[in-house]
């Protein structure tokens, strides 16, 4: 069986020889260079498959090393070796492509845990074409928007940096998620999705570092936390920006130490995970308004990858409403409908402010509603002020009837109206210039008790 191979790069004797002789027991043969040049010759007269490099060389820095890496070896994973004073450079690293980075002193743990992941990259990327293949029957769409996401989830796929999944509320930010940790190698342990906002700020330090039997009232036995029950696996954090401060400071140096402490605990844990977050939240301006903290968004921040909203992918709706109608048939036992011209034009125009999410309810609301074989316009029940907005534009009286054009006028008027008055409807009667009996009576024609 060959042996893996690796390429150390460093001008610490004492540090080459640390990680040679941890290497060595692993069963993994190693090259050793002190320099940029020395490591760009043992490159191409050697078939590596990890390099391990410090960030300060004697004739340049490890960072010239992984653009050349980059450029001539692109499989070829890259970690970087890194003192605590040089984390911003390490974090700038893994924006440019690095697979991992470990601070020094090294932790030999960590180390291991480290070489392992790189080597199993090797092998991840025989599947890697097919598991793209794959994400297209998973994350739908072929807008250019679509084709770029998966693209990067591909790319993200093969290193450990954390990344921030930016998006609106709807648009799938969790499935993005999972994408990447299906496409990675971590795609055989855990994935564990939290959402922050969810937990109690009082329970969140126990939910996320465990605790220890006795360390508070309640605390009858020990219990592992989300980070020990994803290790070796992937953490994604759900609305990051719901964590309290205290709980940010926390979380800041589990991401830089790579350890955590139980409530109650006297040891530190070493934890190997991938964190992945994300929020629908602007987190830059979080950080300029002091509601959280810059350094943690730095560390969580080190690849942003951005989910496009629906609405500015119209294109792809017409697959998304053929996938869900079957879904939906088939989960409530119905023949599944067709959509009509005249629907299908209406969810175009729609803004879908709630995304992916929302078309899933206004079908689902749908399939309950409608009567016959295909689902109309009337069936959709859109929120109406954008669906009022496209009528106006191109109203053809061909395909939608006078009388359920001004239905939806009035019944547009009338909702905005009572969410102007919070749903008082004496107030609201009267805003409208109508009886109240006219409002109720109205109400139950429209469907808006």
């Amino acid at each position: 069986m060959k042996k893996n191979i690796t390429l150390i790069v460093d001008d610490e004797p004492d540090i080459c020889e640390l990680l040679e002789i941890t290497l060595n027991r692993m069963g993994i043969e190693t090259y050793s260079a002190k320099s940029v040049a020395t490591a760009k010759a043992l490159l191409k007269t050697n078939n590596f498959d990890l390099c391990l490099t410090d960030l300060r060389l004697p004739d340049g820095d490890g960072l010239e090393i992984l653009d050349y890496i980059q450029q001539q070896y692109p499989k070829l994973p890259v970690a970087m070796i890194s003192a605590h004073g040089n984390m911003d450079t390490a974090i700038t690293a893994m924006k440019k492509g690095a697979f991992d980075f470990i601070s020094k002193p090294i932790d030999l743990d960590g180390l291991r845990q480290l070489i392992n992941s790189a080597l199993k990259l090797s092998s991840n990327n025989k599947n890697l074409t097919q598991k793209q293949k794959d994400s297209k029957k998973i994350l739908l769409g072929q807008s250019i928007a679509m084709e770029s996401l998966r693209e990067k989830i591909a790319k993200l796929a093969r290193s450990q940096a954390a990344v921030y999944i930016n998006g609106e509320s709807g648009s799938g930010k969790e499935l993005v998620a999972k994408l990447i940790h299906q496409q990675g190698i971590r795609n055989h342990e855990a994935f564990i999705a939290i959402n922050c906002g969810a937990i109690p700020h009082e329970l969140m330090e126990s939910e996320f570092f465990g605790h220890k039997k006795g360390s508070f009232t309640g605390a009858v036995s020990d219990k592992k936390g989300l980070f020990q029950a994803a290790n070796g696996g992937t953490l994604f954090l759900d609305e990051v920006a719901d964590l309290p401060f205290s709980l940010q400071v926390k979380l800041l140096r589990v991401i830089q130490e790579k350890k955590i402490r139980p409530v109650g605990g006297q040891q530190e844990i070493t934890v190997d995970v991938r964190l992945l977050s994300a929020t629908h939240k602007d987190l830059a301006v979080m950080v300029k308004n002091g509601s959280f903290r810059q350094d943690l968004y730095y560390r969580i921040n080190v690849i942003e990858i951005n989910v496009p909203p629906l609405r500015t992918r119209a294109e792809d709706i017409p697959e998304l409403v053929e996938h869900l109608l079957t879904l939906l048939s088939k989960k409530n036992g119905f023949e599944k409908p067709s959509l009509s011209i005249s629907a299908l034009k209406s969810l175009k125009a729609y803004s879908f402010p709630g995304n992916v999410r929302e078309l899933e309810n206004i079908l689902e609301r749908a399939l309950a509603l409608y009567e016959g074989s295909v689902i109309n316009d009337d069936d959709l029940n859109l929120p109406l002020k954008d669906h009022i907005l496209s009528l106006n534009e191109d109203y053809d009286p061909s395909e939608t009837s006078l009388e359920s054009y001004l239905g939806i006028i009035e019944r547009q008027l009338i909702h905005d109206a009572l969410i102007e008055n919070k749903w008082n409807k004496t107030v609201t009667a009267k805003y409208l210039g109508i009886s109240f009996r006219s409002l109720r009576y109205r109400l139950q024609k429209l469907d808006l008790e």
